[in-house]
Protein backbone atom coordinates (compact mmCIF):
# COMPACT_ATOMS: atom_id res chain seq x y z
CA UNK A 1 0.00 0.00 0.00
CA UNK A 2 1.63 2.97 -1.20
CA UNK A 3 1.36 5.61 1.79
CA UNK A 4 0.53 8.38 0.75
CA UNK A 5 -2.84 10.20 0.99
CA UNK A 6 -3.85 7.32 2.97
CA UNK A 7 -5.97 7.91 6.20
CA UNK A 8 -4.19 6.12 8.94
CA UNK A 9 -5.89 5.55 12.37
CA UNK A 10 -3.23 5.41 15.50
CA UNK A 11 -4.65 4.64 18.76
CA UNK A 12 -2.18 6.43 21.47
CA UNK A 13 -1.14 8.70 19.04
CA UNK A 14 -0.34 11.71 21.72
CA UNK A 15 3.21 10.51 22.69
CA UNK A 16 5.85 7.97 23.03
CA UNK A 17 5.55 5.52 20.21
CA UNK A 18 2.46 6.69 18.76
CA UNK A 19 3.70 10.26 18.30
CA UNK A 20 6.77 9.07 16.55
CA UNK A 21 4.67 6.31 14.05
CA UNK A 22 2.73 9.70 13.67
CA UNK A 23 5.61 11.29 12.28
CA UNK A 24 7.45 8.55 10.30
CA UNK A 25 4.00 8.16 8.79
CA UNK A 26 3.37 11.71 8.18
CA UNK A 27 6.44 12.59 6.15
CA UNK A 28 5.30 9.78 3.83
CA UNK A 29 2.93 11.40 3.05
CA UNK A 30 -0.29 9.60 5.36
CA UNK A 31 -3.40 11.35 6.29
CA UNK A 32 -3.19 10.87 10.00
CA UNK A 33 -5.84 10.58 13.07
CA UNK A 34 -4.37 10.83 16.44
CA UNK A 35 -6.16 9.49 19.23
CA UNK A 36 -5.50 9.54 22.67
CA UNK A 37 -6.74 10.67 25.95
CA UNK A 38 -4.89 13.96 26.61
CA UNK A 39 -5.76 16.78 24.30
CA UNK A 40 -2.41 19.00 25.45
CA UNK A 41 0.27 15.59 24.02
CA UNK A 42 -2.62 14.93 20.96
CA UNK A 43 -2.08 18.68 19.85
CA UNK A 44 1.48 18.98 19.99
CA UNK A 45 1.61 15.70 17.79
CA UNK A 46 -0.68 16.89 15.47
CA UNK A 47 1.43 19.76 15.16
CA UNK A 48 4.56 17.75 14.62
CA UNK A 49 2.99 15.33 12.03
CA UNK A 50 2.18 18.25 9.60
CA UNK A 51 5.43 19.46 10.32
CA UNK A 52 6.82 16.37 9.07
CA UNK A 53 4.57 16.80 5.82
CA UNK A 54 1.72 14.92 6.78
CA UNK A 55 -2.05 15.63 7.50
CA UNK A 56 -3.44 15.48 10.78
CA UNK A 57 -6.47 15.60 13.13
CA UNK A 58 -6.95 15.01 16.64
CA UNK A 59 -9.47 12.48 18.46
CA UNK A 60 -10.26 12.08 22.14
CA UNK A 61 -11.40 8.60 23.04
CA UNK A 62 -10.63 5.39 25.35
CA UNK A 63 -10.17 3.03 23.16
CA UNK A 64 -11.55 0.46 26.28
CA UNK A 65 -15.00 2.39 25.66
CA UNK A 66 -17.18 0.60 22.62
CA UNK A 67 -19.37 3.70 22.67
CA UNK A 68 -16.21 5.71 21.89
CA UNK A 69 -14.67 4.02 19.67
CA UNK A 70 -17.47 3.26 17.88
CA UNK A 71 -18.50 7.52 17.55
CA UNK A 72 -14.62 8.11 16.60
CA UNK A 73 -14.10 5.72 13.55
CA UNK A 74 -17.25 7.33 12.31
CA UNK A 75 -15.86 10.88 12.72
CA UNK A 76 -12.48 9.94 11.46
CA UNK A 77 -14.37 8.39 8.42
CA UNK A 78 -16.93 11.10 7.65
CA UNK A 79 -13.80 13.82 8.02
CA UNK A 80 -11.62 12.41 5.89
CA UNK A 81 -13.70 10.78 3.56
CA UNK A 82 -12.16 7.62 3.85
CA UNK A 83 -10.59 5.08 5.68
CA UNK A 84 -7.00 2.70 4.52
CA UNK A 85 -5.34 1.88 7.85
CA UNK A 86 -5.23 1.41 11.91
CA UNK A 87 -2.15 0.90 14.45
CA UNK A 88 -3.23 0.05 17.66
CA UNK A 89 -1.05 1.19 19.98
CA UNK A 90 -2.51 2.65 22.66
CA UNK A 91 -1.77 0.55 26.21
CA UNK A 92 -0.99 1.14 29.83
CA UNK A 93 0.89 -0.43 31.97
CA UNK A 94 -0.19 -2.22 35.74
CA UNK A 95 2.60 -4.12 36.75
CA UNK A 96 2.94 -6.37 40.18
CA UNK A 97 3.70 -9.72 40.97
CA UNK A 98 0.53 -12.05 41.29
CA UNK A 99 1.39 -12.96 44.51
CA UNK A 100 3.94 -11.52 46.45
CA UNK A 101 5.45 -12.03 50.40
CA UNK A 102 7.41 -9.67 51.95
CA UNK A 103 8.19 -9.52 55.75
CA UNK A 104 5.22 -12.31 56.16
CA UNK A 105 2.75 -10.12 54.56
CA UNK A 106 1.07 -11.81 51.40
CA UNK A 107 -0.01 -9.08 48.80
CA UNK A 108 -1.93 -9.76 45.39
CA UNK A 109 -2.82 -8.42 42.03
CA UNK A 110 -5.54 -7.00 42.42
CA UNK A 111 -8.67 -7.57 39.86
CA UNK A 112 -8.89 -3.98 39.09
CA UNK A 113 -4.75 -3.97 38.27
CA UNK A 114 -6.24 -7.20 35.78
CA UNK A 115 -8.64 -5.77 34.42
CA UNK A 116 -7.95 -2.52 33.78
CA UNK A 117 -4.40 -3.78 31.50
CA UNK A 118 -6.96 -6.10 29.79
CA UNK A 119 -10.09 -3.47 28.73
CA UNK A 120 -7.03 -1.10 27.50
CA UNK A 121 -4.55 -3.44 25.75
CA UNK A 122 -7.05 -6.37 24.44
CA UNK A 123 -10.29 -5.46 24.34
CA UNK A 124 -9.43 -2.22 23.32
CA UNK A 125 -7.76 -3.41 20.07
CA UNK A 126 -10.37 -5.72 19.58
CA UNK A 127 -13.23 -2.99 19.81
CA UNK A 128 -10.83 -0.78 17.53
CA UNK A 129 -9.94 -3.38 14.73
CA UNK A 130 -13.48 -4.32 14.83
CA UNK A 131 -15.33 -0.79 13.85
CA UNK A 132 -12.25 -0.25 11.86
CA UNK A 133 -12.26 -3.47 9.60
CA UNK A 134 -16.27 -2.82 9.41
CA UNK A 135 -16.04 1.08 7.91
CA UNK A 136 -13.65 0.00 5.67
CA UNK A 137 -15.82 -2.75 4.59
CA UNK A 138 -18.46 -0.61 4.34
CA UNK A 139 -16.29 2.25 2.31
CA UNK A 140 -14.67 -0.25 0.10
CA UNK A 141 -11.09 0.82 1.19
CA UNK A 142 -8.55 -1.47 0.96
CA UNK A 143 -5.47 -1.59 3.44
CA UNK A 144 -3.96 -2.83 6.33
CA UNK A 145 -4.34 -2.69 10.52
CA UNK A 146 -1.04 -2.88 12.67
CA UNK A 147 -1.35 -4.42 16.57
CA UNK A 148 1.53 -3.67 18.74
CA UNK A 149 2.19 -6.57 20.70
CA UNK A 150 5.29 -6.89 22.95
CA UNK A 151 8.14 -8.98 23.93
CA UNK A 152 6.31 -9.46 27.13
CA UNK A 153 4.02 -11.63 25.44
CA UNK A 154 5.98 -14.43 26.05
CA UNK A 155 5.61 -14.43 29.65
CA UNK A 156 7.49 -11.73 31.49
CA UNK A 157 7.08 -12.05 35.57
CA UNK A 158 5.43 -9.53 37.60
CA UNK A 159 3.49 -8.89 34.25
CA UNK A 160 0.68 -11.49 34.42
CA UNK A 161 -1.75 -8.78 33.08
CA UNK A 162 0.49 -6.71 29.93
CA UNK A 163 1.69 -10.59 29.34
CA UNK A 164 -1.73 -12.30 28.80
CA UNK A 165 -2.90 -8.76 26.90
CA UNK A 166 -0.49 -8.94 24.41
CA UNK A 167 -0.10 -12.93 23.84
CA UNK A 168 -4.04 -12.01 22.87
CA UNK A 169 -3.48 -9.23 20.62
CA UNK A 170 -0.43 -11.91 18.68
CA UNK A 171 -3.08 -14.78 18.57
CA UNK A 172 -5.89 -12.17 17.26
CA UNK A 173 -3.29 -11.00 14.67
CA UNK A 174 -3.28 -14.15 12.83
CA UNK A 175 -7.39 -14.96 13.19
CA UNK A 176 -7.98 -11.12 11.86
CA UNK A 177 -5.47 -12.19 9.13
CA UNK A 178 -7.53 -14.83 7.81
CA UNK A 179 -10.86 -13.56 8.77
CA UNK A 180 -10.22 -10.38 6.54
CA UNK A 181 -8.08 -10.80 3.72
CA UNK A 182 -11.50 -11.75 1.80
CA UNK A 183 -12.18 -8.04 2.16
CA UNK A 184 -8.71 -6.38 0.70
CA UNK A 185 -7.49 -5.84 4.92
CA UNK A 186 -4.07 -7.58 5.82
CA UNK A 187 -3.55 -7.59 9.39
CA UNK A 188 0.15 -7.87 10.74
CA UNK A 189 1.56 -7.24 14.20
CA UNK A 190 5.24 -5.86 15.77
CA UNK A 191 6.05 -7.11 18.92
CA UNK A 192 8.84 -4.39 20.69
CA UNK A 193 11.33 -5.29 23.09
CA UNK A 194 12.85 -2.36 25.17
CA UNK A 195 12.36 1.03 23.62
CA UNK A 196 13.62 4.68 24.39
CA UNK A 197 10.83 6.06 25.40
CA UNK A 198 9.98 8.78 28.10
CA UNK A 199 8.95 6.08 30.34
CA UNK A 200 12.03 3.95 30.07
CA UNK A 201 14.24 6.97 30.07
CA UNK A 202 12.98 7.89 33.65
CA UNK A 203 14.40 5.02 35.10
CA UNK A 204 16.94 4.96 37.62
CA UNK A 205 20.25 4.18 36.11
CA UNK A 206 21.41 1.38 37.15
CA UNK A 207 18.48 -0.19 36.39
CA UNK A 208 18.76 0.71 33.09
CA UNK A 209 22.39 -0.29 32.80
CA UNK A 210 20.95 -3.75 33.75
CA UNK A 211 18.06 -3.90 31.49
CA UNK A 212 20.37 -2.80 28.79
CA UNK A 213 23.09 -5.08 29.43
CA UNK A 214 20.67 -8.35 28.56
CA UNK A 215 20.55 -7.24 24.92
CA UNK A 216 22.70 -8.37 22.71
CA UNK A 217 22.74 -5.81 20.86
CA UNK A 218 23.37 -3.82 24.16
CA UNK A 219 21.37 -0.48 23.31
CA UNK A 220 17.66 -0.25 23.27
CA UNK A 221 15.35 0.07 20.46
CA UNK A 222 14.41 3.52 19.12
CA UNK A 223 11.03 4.87 18.60
CA UNK A 224 11.54 5.06 15.08
CA UNK A 225 12.93 1.89 14.23
CA UNK A 226 9.41 0.86 15.56
CA UNK A 227 7.89 3.11 13.21
CA UNK A 228 10.13 1.90 10.44
CA UNK A 229 8.89 -1.39 10.81
CA UNK A 230 5.00 -0.64 11.28
CA UNK A 231 5.08 1.34 7.89
CA UNK A 232 6.96 -1.94 6.71
CA UNK A 233 3.96 -4.04 7.20
CA UNK A 234 1.46 -0.97 5.65
CA UNK A 235 3.91 -0.66 2.63
CA UNK A 236 4.15 -4.50 1.98
CA UNK A 237 1.14 -6.14 0.54
CA UNK A 238 1.98 -9.32 1.37
CA UNK A 239 2.74 -9.02 4.69
CA UNK A 240 -0.13 -10.79 6.91
CA UNK A 241 -0.78 -12.75 9.91
CA UNK A 242 2.60 -12.67 11.08
CA UNK A 243 4.35 -10.37 14.33
CA UNK A 244 7.59 -8.55 13.60
CA UNK A 245 9.85 -8.90 16.77
CA UNK A 246 11.86 -5.80 17.40
CA UNK A 247 13.96 -6.94 20.72
CA UNK A 248 17.73 -6.44 19.56
CA UNK A 249 17.81 -10.21 19.79
CA UNK A 250 16.91 -10.52 23.06
CA UNK A 251 14.03 -13.36 24.35
CA UNK A 252 12.25 -13.58 27.98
Amino acid sequence: MELKDKVIIITGGGQGLGRAMGEYLAARGARLALVDLNQEKLDEAVAACQKAGGEARAYLCNVANEEQVTGMVARVAADFGALHGLVNNAGILRDGLTIKVKDGELSKMSLAQWQSVIDVNLTGVFLCTREVAAKMIELKCQGAIVNISSISRAGNMGQANYSAAKAGVAADTVVWAKELARYGIRVGGVAPGFIETEMVASMKPEALAKMTSGIPLQRLGQPKEIAHSVAYILENDYFTGRILELDGGLRL
